[in-house]
């Protein structure tokens, strides 16, 4: 018997949705920074709900694989700060916009495997990076036109309104499907939007 039931299943479904994504990134692609990233990205974001859905469900309060969802969700925000970095188009800039937020994830990390554990700190870390490749997204659609792009942006749009959602706790039922189930599904909706974006900008590695 799960123990919350409909936060675990949507956990899992996220997770399987954001494995499939990943391994559809890489179909006849060539590695590059941009692809590498975002299948980062959509890799970690598999591994956070997998993990979130097991302490949700199965290991409630199991802080060693709480501290590993947390620490999956950094991966997801440093992928989105490269991510975002090489959409920019300006390699020099990238680099040192993913050395800073590899420095931070690493402060994130100590701070995690060392404190409290607190999904505010999680939140409070992937908020800058969220904002971050809405803007990068946004001036590369602007530019390009692309409508793969736009749906990108249109993506993390929906990501952080279903953040908001989440911190708003506005649940579809207050038991049977609450506030964390309803985000995990808008988050659904957002990978798959991205989606296009990170394919199209897996095949255009370089964007000056």
């Amino acid at each position: 018997m799960l123990g919350e039931p409909d936060v675990t299943l949507t956990d899992w479904a996220l997770a399987v949705q954001a494995t499939v994504l990943a391994v559809w990134l890489t179909r006849g692609s060539a590695a590059s920074p941009a692809l590498i990233w975002w299948t980062t990205f959509f890799a970690s974001v598999a591994a956070a709900a997998l993990l979130g859905g097991l302490v949700h469900g199965v290991f409630p309060d199991h802080a060693p694989l709480w501290r590993a969802t947390l620490l999956a969700i950094g991966v997801t925000t440093l992928s989105a700060w490269a991510a975002g970095a090489h959409a920019l188009g300006w390699p020099r800039v990238a680099r040192w916009i993913v050395g800073i937020a590899a420095a931070a994830f690493c402060g994130y990390a100590v701070a995690v495997i060392s404190g409290p554990a607190s999904f505010a700190l999680a939140v409070a870390h992937y908020a800058p990076a969220a904002v971050f490749l809405l803007c990068a997204l946004a001036r590369l659609a602007w530019r390009t036109r692309a409508k793969d792009v736009l749906l990108g942006v249109l993506g993390i749009v929906v990501l952080l309104a279903g953040s908001s959602v989440q911190a708003l706790q506005i649940a579809v039922h207050p038991v049977y499907f609450t506030h964390n189930a309803v985000f995990h599904v808008i988050e659904m909706v957002a990978l798959a939007l991205l989606y296009p974006a990170a394919a199209w900008l897996g095949r255009r590695p370089s964007l000056a």
